[in-house]
């Protein structure tokens, strides 16, 4: 690289690293706000933890916000240079558009290899860890459930709502047992009680202290014409509360999007030397197209940085715009078309015999093709 490489390599390189890295912060902002935020909150989840969980998502939102902070990283820079008139004095010096685009289709070159190992290899493996981590940490502590002034309607038969908690030590309980319609059956409160974890079991234990319990019509009851029978009692039985269910929705299941390029390639080994019954042949044709697909997408999602970079070099020309805001919003429109042609191709998955594995290629191919269409135009101009 002569002195003129380096300069635009290094503009273009500082520009994409500040785009991924806004791209990154936003995805990793809202995938926190989705899975974590609720756990941190019921106190489910330590800090040290959260902030371990957080480091995780780190390749899987790197993953998508490649592609992105590639395209905008080009017309942010390409579009400053073209405005300060720097593209103007290049070419005044006999250096064609092609010649100024080597160093960014070098950088192109450079994060299409980075992406193939985000897609195949860092992503996968850190997103196994992090829906395994998240799950162990949730299953360690079952009593964290349990939370002070908060209404926790994780069991389907039951609503609590407990007003203290000290260690195993409850105060001002309220349960609300629920019919299979969802309407309260029984009502009890109580001045206090204890919880414990029954690890046989899995289930947690509420005994309570200085109950009173109040019990509706099993046929009509939200009709409060009649009074309900009410009763008073020192000690209740234990309140088993089952943990199944909610430790299921914890369960780390694989999915194809989180194998490595090895595992997929082994799934599909599998699949290939799987006998099926003639009844079944085609969802068998199905599963196996999922995965192409899966390795489609991971692939052409790593291709798009060199798309986008392309495609970038003479918008980013064209555009001659210093204002980050309207880079910006070319960049995001460019990547919400590429993304809504990827997901119009994944429709397809249900339909193996329209080859959607070789559709895939559709969005990468357009952008190639626009982007040499654009480069003839700025050339003869």
């Amino acid at each position: 690289m002569n002195l003129l490489d380096r300069y635009l390599f290094r503009s273009v390189l500082g520009s994409c690293l500040a785009a991924v890295g806004l791209f990154a912060f936003v995805l990793i902002l809202g995938n926190a706000i989705r899975d974590l935020l609720g756990y941190v909150l019921a106190g489910q989840l330590p800090l040290t933890v959260f902030a371990e969980l957080l480091l995780l998502l780190v390749p899987f939102v790197t993953s998508y916000a490649l592609p992105m902070g590639m395209l905008t990283g080009v017309l942010l820079t390409l579009g400053r240079l073209s405005a300060d008139s720097e593209i103007t004095a290049m070419r005044a010096a006999g250096l064609s558009v092609w010649r100024i685009a080597r160093p960014v289709v070098l950088l192109g070159v450079l994060g299409t290899v980075l992406g193939l190992y985000m897609n195949f290899e860092a992503m996968p493996r850190a997103r196994t860890q992090y829906q395994r981590e998240l799950a162990e940490t949730v299953r360690s502590n079952p009593l964290s459930f349990v939370v002070p002034r908060t209404f926790i309607r994780d069991f389907s038969d039951r609503v609590i709502y407990v007003g203290d908690k000290q260690g195993n030590v409850l105060s001002e309980v309220w349960v609300w047992e629920l019919d299979a319609q969802q309407r309260v059956q029984y009502v009890i409160r109580a001045a206090s009680g204890r919880i414990d974890y029954d690890a046989e079991d899995n289930a947690l234990l509420i005994t309570l202290r200085q109950a009173q319990i109040e019990t509706r019509s099993p046929a009509q009851p939200e009709d409060f014409s009649k009074p309900p029978l009410v009763g008073t009692f020192d000690n209740t039985e234990e309140v088993r509360l089952p943990l199944d269910s909610i430790f299921a929705r914890t369960t780390v299941r694989q999915k194809l999007k989180w194998m490595t390029f090895s595992q997929l390639r082994a799934e599909e080994t599998r699949l290939a030397n799987l006998e099926v019954p003639p009844e079944q042949a085609a969802e068998h044709a199905r599963t196996q197209m999922k995965v192409k697909l899966t390795v489609q997408e991971k692939l052409q999602n790593a291709l798009a940085m060199l798309s986008f970079a392309l495609i970038g070099i003479p918008l980013g020309i064209r555009v001659s715009r210093r204002e980050t805001s309207a880079n910006l919003g070319v960049a995001v429109a460019l990547s919400l078309g590429y993304y809504f042609l990827t997901v119009m191709v994944n429709w397809l998955d249900r339909q193996p015999e329209y080859r959607p594995d070789l559709l895939f290629w559709l969005p990468n191919v357009l952008f190639l093709l626009i982007a040499w269409i654009l480069f003839r135009r700025i050339g003869r101009n």
